[in-house]
């Protein structure tokens, strides 16, 4: 990649960039299995397992086929246009009305989906330890954030990858300190506690219904979606990777993050079904999000609940600091116009990261409440809910861009926005009104590809082709 590219990535003081030494590919792709999983899967993938079984592996091998296609068709793209934020091939393709949907689609996304993150470690801190303390919730929101922007400002953007690998080691530790401590209670071993498990009817994998929302191919398909919007059209995880000096370099990252990601969510389906079979037997009726940290705060002895905690707070730091630093920079250089602009001062340019950066804390903390009057049993599947709805736009204005030679006329093109915004609006019709239009048929994760088609369809209607 020429020198150029990288100075000017490093120049915006927004990108993951940390050297062009080859050895930082291993770096970055430990770093991101931490802001990939975040606080939600470390507490609602496990809580899953005793309601649905091993079934979040139909969404897995989806997941697989998608970080292949990202790094054989997304990142040679990104490195051969030499892109400083991803949404410039929007920009490029179909003109600036494409280039702010799409940079205001990942606005939106990352900004909700972080902020459900944060509120399910900030309530699962409350419940277990500072309500005994009679400190409000909001209290106890706002001190996180705080550190969350202190722990930012401080150690800066090139920091964040190394902390990230720590606390991604620190997140495992603690799920294998708590699946040797149930093995041990159950007076099982590894393979015998998959044995109990199978016994207990908590290993079934695939839903072969197709009117359920569970059902294999709507799981499947959605988890390569999920991951070609999620991951490979998503500005954050993707500037960690265009940080990576070479293509090929960029590939190994996310080829290993698909290895050990898999196996990391492995373990958390073990150590879930381990949490089901311990809480059977101590005659626990719980399920969900409440299950893993009722078993740690009731039952196991202190030093795990302190590795727990550990865990927790691991698990949340790479997702939230990612997510805000991400989002301020998306902001300032896609929406503010930095990289369009000569006329800001260095000085300017910092007081306007700084105002964008206070403006997203302060906005996280009015979702976390409103998260918190929401209360959603499940985290990972609103999560997951508001991926079809904000994602969705993103997915269709991608693929447009790439699957087709239709162009948009300059009038078109200020309908653009319109068309992103359509998407997610039919899709809530649809959802809305699928009793009555698809019988016992419900829609699941494929809401997010529904999303992208409706998107996709009305781009073809607006535009014309190629000459």
């Amino acid at each position: 990649m020429g020198v150029a590219w990288h100075t000017a990535r490093h120049a915006s003081n927004q990108s993951f960039f940390i050297g062009n030494r080859r050895s930082h590919w291993l770096l970055v792709a430990v770093g991101m299995v931490g802001t990939t999983l975040s606080g939600v899967t470390f507490i609602s993938v496990p809580g899953m397992v005793g309601r649905e079984g091993y079934a979040y592996l139909q969404v897995m091998a989806g997941y697989v086929v998608g970080y292949v296609l990202v790094a054989g068709v997304l990142l040679p793209l990104y490195y051969r246009m030499q892109l400083t934020s991803i949404y410039q091939y929007l920009a490029q393709r179909l003109g600036q009305g494409a280039y702010l949907s799409g940079a205001g689609c990942f606005i939106v996304a990352r900004t909700l989906s972080g902020s459900a993150r944060l509120y399910l470690v900030v309530n699962i801190l409350q419940a277990t330890l500072l309500d005994s303390l009679h400190v409000p919730f909001w209290l106890t929101a706002s001190a996180i954030l705080l550190m969350i922007l202190l722990y930012t400002y401080q150690g800066g953007v090139k920091t964040l990858v190394w902390t990230d690998t720590l606390q991604t080691l620190g997140m495992l530790l603690a799920v294998v300190a708590c699946v040797h401590w149930l093995l041990g209670q159950l007076d099982l071993d590894v393979a015998a506690g998959w044995a109990a498990q199978e016994s207990a009817g908590l290993t079934r994998m695939f839903n072969l219904h197709v009117d359920s929302p569970g059902y294999f191919w709507k799981q499947f398909l959605a988890g390569i979606f999920i991951v070609l919007a999620m991951t490979g059209m998503d500005q954050e995880i993707m500037q960690k990777n265009i940080s990576v000096a070479t293509l090929r370099d960029a590939q190994k990252n996310m080829l290993l993050l698909t290895v050990v990601l898999s196996g990391v969510l492995l373990l958390f389906m073990f150590l879930g079904g381990l949490l089901s079979l311990y809480a059977r037997s101590a005659g626990m009726d719980l399920s969900g999000d409440k299950l893993f940290p009722a078993v740690v705060m009731q039952h196991m002895p202190v030093a795990l609940q302190l590795l727990f905690f550990l865990g927790l707070v691991s698990a949340l730091f790479p997702s939230a600091d990612g997510a805000m630093t991400a989002l301020t920079a998306s902001f300032c250089l896609d929406i503010l116009g930095w990289q369009r602009r000569s006329d800001l001062s260095e000085a300017r340019q910092l007081r306007q990261r700084h105002c964008v950066h206070l403006g997203f804390c302060a906005l996280f903390l009015v979702l976390v409440l409103l998260f918190r009057w929401l209360d959603n049993p499940s985290m990972i599947g609103l999560i997951l809910k508001l991926t079809g709805y904000t994602y969705g736009p993103i997915l269709g204005l991608f693929a447009f861009g790439l699957l087709t030679t239709r162009t948009l006329h300059h009038r078109t093109r200020y309908a653009v926005p319109l068309v992103a915004l359509a998407g997610p609006l039919l899709c809530y019709l649809l959802e809305l009104n699928q009793a009555a239009l698809f019988g016992s048929y419900r829609m699941g994760l494929e809401l997010l590809i529904v999303n992208g088609l409706l998107v996709f369809a009305g781009l073809w209607a607006i535009s014309r082709p190629a000459r």
